[in-house]
């Protein structure tokens, strides 16, 4: 198995941008990635799981990931602004929400949602073709978009990220590259995937359908213990602070520690 893609989301819940290479922060994250989010007035996340107009906003980063273009499905408009002096952005937000919001920012250990399993998430191209042919309607890229993983590993089976968790109670160390990792467990999902990334219009009973062909399809080196529920997909990792400074590049190879 290598690293095939490196996505990262400097603003969480908006969307991603693939990189060559990545290099891993103080705080255990991939620089850049989830380093703003965005908060209502008393510092709750804007996000996915609290509104669906989240997934109508369509982002593009200059490089560097200071500066943004930002605009709304269909339409064509692009806005500009730098994250630098982010008050215009915070304007724009609060307008298309209709209440007021902020880009807060964090640099070195960024907004994750797990505050243990707090690095990289980890899919694998194989798996999300495997999701994809769930449901008709949904493509790859669309897949991939729903499940926001940070790295992507190409070759092997469906599903050979979840050699990267062991038994409750447990961390599995793994190496990418030059990268050591601490596998936590499959990443339980949210309201995000059902939804279509670009409209935020939901497939019915999609968790339905992806927790009955997960438990299907579910292979025979997974730890079946670590599935109270089959809406488990990716998997979560941790990185220790001995990792600073190191670089993730695509072509890294995945070696599961003995």
């Amino acid at each position: 198995m290598v690293l095939g893609r490196i996505i990262i989301y400097p603003i969480k819940s908006l969307d991603g941008m693939c990189v060559d290479e990545a290099r891993m922060t103080e705080g255990g994250i991939l620089e850049f990635d989830r380093i703003h989010a965005i908060v209502d007035e008393k510092g709750a996340y804007v996000n996915g799981k609290r509104t669906p107009r989240v997934q109508l906003l369509r982002t593009e980063y200059l490089p560097g990931f200071q500066e943004i273009r930002i605009g709304v499905t269909g339409e064509a408009t692009r806005h500009h602004f730098s994250l630098r002096d982010p008050a215009p952005l915070n304007r724009w937000l609060s307008d298309f929400f209709g209440f007021t919001v902020s880009l807060a920012s964090e640099t070195k250990s960024g907004f994750p949602d797990d505050r243990t399993a707090f690095g990289p998430t980890i899919t694998s191209e194989a798996s999300l073709r495997e999701v994809a042919g769930w449901f008709p309607e949904v493509s790859l890229k669309s897949v991939r978009r729903r499940f926001r993983g940070n790295l992507e590993l190409t070759g092997g089976d469906p599903f050979w990220e979840d050699h990267l968790f062991s038994k409750p109670g447990e961390l599995k160390p793994f190496q990418i590259g030059d990268v050591r990792f601490l596998g936590h467990n499959p990443c339980q999902r949210c309201v995000v995937p059902v939804r279509d990334p670009d409209s935020a219009d939901p497939i019915p009973n999609f968790q339905k359908t992806f927790m009955e062909r997960r438990k299907e399809t579910l292979p025979p080196w997974a730890e079946k213990e670590r599935f109270n529920h089959y809406y488990r997909f990716a998997i979560n990792t941790s990185v220790p602070a001995t990792e600073t400074g190191k670089i993730l590049r695509t072509g890294d190879s995945v070696q599961i520690s003995a």
